[in-house]
């Protein structure tokens, strides 16, 4: 529905106004309904006696504000971003004055400057701040920062309650800020996953508390198009996805391999959307049939029992398939099927946090069914799980290379389970479920934290194993057409060398032709001693060291786990024995790089 549509709508409504309203609100988002209550909001505080005869489409009161709301976002993928744009289109839709900014174009001091700030922050690794916001989360908590008794804030954090650092930035920019003196709006909220829903009502909330709290001038009335508050927006995002088609799924990994990698072309033909090295590509998935109708057997459920989603009602197998993360189990699953089932072991696992969430990492939703038996209605069993989330996969090329395509570089996530074989949800949909010319709904996201140097003579350092090789396949295709001049040296590993070599034809061509200029690679299991690429980075410490020293961009892509941490620990080692740095110092060097976007890290 159009702006203009929904304007007219604002006037007193007749039955049919109300057909149309009651349509719009079914075909909408959350995030999207809370825009809508907020637009309507909005206008219902526009009219005035010298305005109320005006025609609301071309008419708006602007209140002007003493004091504006200020959104920072602290965004690793862009999850953070897209809230903190959302709150910013809900606030001007109630004419509230405000600014998004990025955490890393925010300068700390300037908060004494400010009279109402939201943070939109999440957590990367190990419980740290983004790479946009590190300076400010560092300012907070120095000697610097200034004390801010008339700071109005609020903080909402994005995150994954399975780790352990959940929603850590927000719960750190909270404090801080609480420290300082500033004054909360309300309550910091940490979503998980699936957190559309609960953002969307925060953010009503903390614009009720932010027009209770500024101070209102005199009204003035501004000639404009109604559709002027809302900014441009991408056609297709995560609420609204293209239906793409799959043209290539390429296992690349050889017959003898224990992984299965495949090769993903998607056909972006029609679509308008465009990418950038670095971003990644969301992909919404429907889970596996068979495995909906077993946990409906173990459950001893009617898959045709009926239950509600948003405003839809389907049956229960149809929204296993299409509306909840049935696969990976997650630790509010199993502390709640635990308190239900009673179950000994699980009970046991809950009183640990750190066994419970290794548990719910590497178990499925039915195999916690299977501990013990519970009987359970369809709506009480939706209930307990996630909503469906998209995956991102790195972008594996360049569009300047591939045109109207988008390619990845997906391993399918398979472990066995006993007898049975368990599947990760999304690879398993792209690289076995899905057939070719097979309709998948995808998005763009970008990733501003993860991007070649603007400089096409600076050199680059990749270093990505496994499937961590994606984005830099996307980094030279892209260098190559660009006819870049600088230097760029890859690190890659994988178990293999004749079964596991990624694209190994492609990087030989590269490297004939000098776009790659050296290539260092770590096959684990091709020598009784397994070698790894952070060996092969501390073997190379002198030429690493040389081009650091020359202005080169660093960047890491793969496991978070172990290969991220082992990698940084080489590079803080290169950085001591070559620099003649301290672990202080060398730890201070990689920050500073980090801050100045030369070590980027797209790691999972």
């Amino acid at each position: 529905m159009s702006i203009n549509q929904l304007s007219a709508l604002a006037s007193p409504l007749n039955d049919q106004q109300i057909d149309q309203l009651k349509l719009a609100a079914a075909e909408s988002s959350p995030q999207q309904l809370a825009w809508i209550s907020g637009y309507f909001w909005g206008l219902s505080q526009s009219q005035s006696p010298t305005t109320a005869s005006a025609p609301a489409s071309n008419v708006l009161a602007a209140a002007k504000p003493a004091g504006k709301l200020t959104i920072i976002y602290a965004s690793q993928t862009g999850n953070a971003k897209g809230v903190a744009e959302a709150l910013q289109q809900q606030a001007q839709a109630q004419d509230i004055a405000v600014k998004l900014v990025s955490a890393g174009d925010f300068k700390g001091k300037n908060l004494t400057k400010e009279t109402h700030v939201v943070i939109v922050a999440s957590t990367h690794g190990e419980g740290e701040a983004p790479d946009d916001a590190i300076e400010l989360h560092e300012f907070l908590q120095s000697k610097k920062a200034p004390k801010l008794p008339e700071l109005h804030y609020a903080v909402i954090g994005l995150g994954d309650s399975s780790y352990e650092f959940f929603c850590q930035t927000a719960k750190d920019f909270d404090h801080y800020l609480a420290k300082l003196g500033a004054q909360p709006m309300l309550e910091r909220l940490d979503c998980d996953v699936d957190y559309d829903a609960a953002a969307a009502e925060w953010q009503l909330q903390v614009l009720e508390k932010t027009q209770q709290t500024l101070s209102i001038g005199e009204a003035e009335v501004v000639q404009l198009p109604v559709g002027q508050h809302q900014p441009a927006t991408a056609v297709y995002n995560k609420q609204h996805p293209f239906s793409a088609s799959l043209s290539v799924s390429q296992k690349i990994t050889g017959r003898g391999s224990d992984k299965d990698v495949r090769h993903i072309e998607i056909d972006l033909e029609d679509s308008g959307l465009s990418y950038q090295p670095g971003d990644a590509l969301g992909v919404w998935y429907d889970n596996d049939p068979t495995l909906v109708d077993a946990i409906i057997a173990k459950l001893g459920l009617a898959a045709e029992s009926e239950v509600d989603v948003d405003t839809e009602t389907l049956t229960l197998r149809d929204a296993l398939i299409s509306k909840y993360e049935i696969t990976a189990a997650n630790p509010q699953f199993v502390i709640q099927y635990a308190e239900i089932s009673q179950s000994k072991k699980l009970l046991k696992l809950v009183a640990d946090k750190a066994k419970l969430r290794s548990y719910a990492a590497k178990t499925q939703i039915i195999d916690v069914l299977a501990e013990k038996k519970a009987t359970l209605t369809a709506c009480q069993f939706v209930g307990l799980l996630r909503r469906s989330t998209p995956r991102l996969y790195s972008i594996a090329s360049s569009q300047q290379e591939v045109g109207d395509e988008v390619h990845l570089t997906v391993g399918v996530v398979e472990y066995q389970h006993g007898d049975i074989q368990r599947q990760g949800g999304a690879s398993s949909f792209l690289a076995q479920r899905l057939e070719q010319g097979g309709a998948v709904k995808v998005f763009v996201e970008a990733n501003n934290n993860f991007k070649l140097p603007a400089d096409d003579n600076t050199p680059v350092i990749m270093i990505g194993p496994g499937t961590g090789i994606a984005p830099f396949r996307a980094f030279i295709q892209e260098r190559d057409n660009r006819e870049a001049a600088g230097k760029n040296w890859l690190f890659f590993g994988d178990r293999t060398f004749t079964e596991d070599f990624l694209y190994q034809v492609e990087w030989q061509k590269y490297l004939k032709a000098g776009v790659v200029t050296q290539m260092d690679v770590a096959f684990s299991r091709d020598q009784a001693q397994k070698v790894y690429v952070q060996q092969r980075i501390l073997e190379q410490a002198s030429q690493v060291w040389q081009w650091l020293q020359q202005g080169a961009h660093v960047y890491v892509c793969g496991d978070a786990t172990h290969m991220a941490k082992d990698v940084h620990q080489a590079l803080l080692t290169v950085v001591e024995q070559q620099g003649n740095q301290t672990p202080q110092q060398a730890e201070q060097y990689l920050n500073e790089l980090r801050k100045t976007k030369r070590y980027q890290r797209d790691v999972y």
